[in-house]
This record gives structure tokens, sequence and C-alpha cells, in this order.
């Protein structure tokens, strides 16, 4: 019998099942459609649907590169119990190196094709929210890359290689040398995995970004009583406070604490023998952003006995 993308598409809103499994399905079914949903039933591949509305606030953060182009992902699950799977372990890494090759693009990521399955990548996350039994999602991605110099990924507290809850990608731009650049890249990935920067340079703070911060400033400055003229002292300095706290090249070194970020970056050129710019940086911290729901376990308990 022939499978229709209709056919196909009536099964997958039935069961939440992914559009190869479905299509599978179909065919080992002649096409019945709920003889197909008790195919997948038993396969355990109807159930993602259900789970899909649970937190997933848990999982992995992957950091990776090649040469002068990096890529960073995280995905969800909803218990630290499963970011210690081996078998999420590869997925998450699987679809680092997805990213990589979709420039970022979640969405073509989304539609890439799962190594060795037949199956898109969005298909075999449904297969392994089935398989595992846990809500799972990929939440976001990103790459940075530069024309000359170096992509260098950090994890902190690494699981596995690549693997771990914070990560960070460092772009530098430079055609100083490689080995220097790629010690000076790890260097300020596990900065700014620590200092939590905002932005590179005083230039990316955007006008309405430092203007906000400067009124909340003049008005904390005000209650002081002060004359105006003091007031704009007091403002200017507690602006300079505010650029060394959110940009990085104004912030101090986390391993000496004493050298500023762009020092660091001048002291690195001369031994790379060439200059050094960071293009950019990205930082996942697992989870962040999720509100996570906290159930009482009496209350629910309770709640059950009630039903």
């Amino acid at each position: 019998m022939t499978i229709t993308a209709s056919m196909v598409k009536e099964l997958r809103g039935k069961t939440g099942a992914g559009m190869m499994d479905c299509k599978n399905a179909l065919k080992e079914s002649d096409g019945d459609i709920e003889a197909s949903v008790d195919w997948l039933r038993k396969k355990g591949l109807s159930q993602a649907a259900k789970k899909s509305g649970r937190v997933a606030a848990e999982g992995l953060v992957s950091a990776i590169s090649e040469g002068v182009k990096g890529a960073i992902v995280e995905v969800n699950s909803e218990t630290d119990f499963v970011a210690r799977n081996e078998d999420f372990q590869s997925f998450v890494s699987t679809i680092a190196s997805a990213t990589l090759s979709e420039n970022g693009d979640i969405e073509a990521v989304q539609r890439a094709s799962y190594p060795e399955t037949g199956r898109s990548v969005a298909e075999e996350l449904t297969n392994k929210i089935a398989t595992i039994g846990e809500n799972m999602s990929i939440r976001r991605c990103e790459t940075l890359s530069v024309e000359n110099g170096a992509v260098v990924p950090y994890v902190h507290g690494a699981l596995a290689p690549g693997l771990g809850k914070i990560g960070v990608l460092v772009a530098l731009e430079s055609t100083g040398d490689k080995a220097v650049l790629e010690s000076l890249g790890k260097q300020l990935a596990m900065h700014v995995a620590a200092a939590l920067p905002q932005c590179v340079s005083r230039d990316d703070v955007s006008p309405e970004e430092l203007e906000r911060e400067r009124n909340i400033l003049t008005e904390q400055a005000r209650d002081s009583g002060r004359p105006e003229e003091i007031i704009v002292k007091m403002v200017e300095g507690r602006l300079r406070k505010y650029f060394e706290e959110s940009v990085l090249l104004e912030q101090v070194f986390v391993v000496d604490n004493e050298t500023r970020i762009s020092k660091v970056l001048e002291n690195a050129a001369k031994e790379a023998g060439a200059p050094i710019t960071v293009t950019g940086f990205v930082r996942f911290a697992l989870g962040e952003g999720i509100e996570k729901v906290v159930d009482n376990l009496a209350d629910e308990v309770a709640a059950t006995l009630a039903g």
C-alpha cells in the first residue's frame, strides 16, 4: 500500500512520534492508522508527546571547535541522571557537530540528518525521549568564526570531553602563533565562565542600555542629597565601575586578579608576534532562565490519592 504524507501527518498528530517512525509503522501495519498507533506504542515511540509538557532544565552544554570555527549547544533533559547517560552524551555531541555544520541555525540543525539512523535530528530527539523516558529539548545553539586566528572552547566541570554544565567559546582574530592563541583562548574562556562579562568592549554597550544605567545611577546619587556637580562626578565614577564589571576588556583577569584583560591581550600579542583581537564570546550556563517547578512531594501524593 502507498503511504501518503497525509497519513504520516495524521499518525504523527495522534502519537507525537517522528516522521520516519510513523512511516515505518504505517508500512508495518499496511496503512491502518489504529494498528500503526499500537505498533508505535509497543515500540515505546508514542510516549514522547505525553512527556513534552514536563520541564526540562537539566542536561548538558557542549562546546567544540575546528580551527577558525566553533559551536556551542545546550540540550536539556528533566534530570541530572540522564546527563550522565552515555547515549544522551553521544546525542549532545552529535548535535554540537551538526551546529558547527549548520552555522548555528537551530532550525537547520533540527532538519539535519542524524548519522546512521535515517532520521532527522528532530526525529531522533523524539526517539530519544521515548527511549530514555524523559522530556528533552535542543534549547539553543550558536557558532563563532574568524578569518585568521582561533575559536577556543572551554567546558567547566566537564562530565565528558566537551560536555558539562557551563560552556564558553572565545573567538580570537590574529595572524600570530597558534599555540599562543590556543593557550590564551582557553584562559580567556575560563575567565568568561567565572566573570560573566556581557560584551567585549565599551563600544558594544548599546546607547539605550548605557542611558538606562546612567539614569538609574543618577537617581541613586540624588538620594544622597549632594549638589548636582558632585552627582555628575559620582555617576561617572559608578559608570566606570559598571564597565569594569560588565565589559570583558575592562575586567580584571581572574587568573592573577590584577591585570586588565586589555593588558593581557597586549602581553599575549608580543608573545604571539601579532596583534590579537577578541571578536566575540558566547557563554551558555545550563538551565539559565528556565523556570523550574518545585513540587511538594506530600501534596503530590495527597493529590494522587484524592484523584
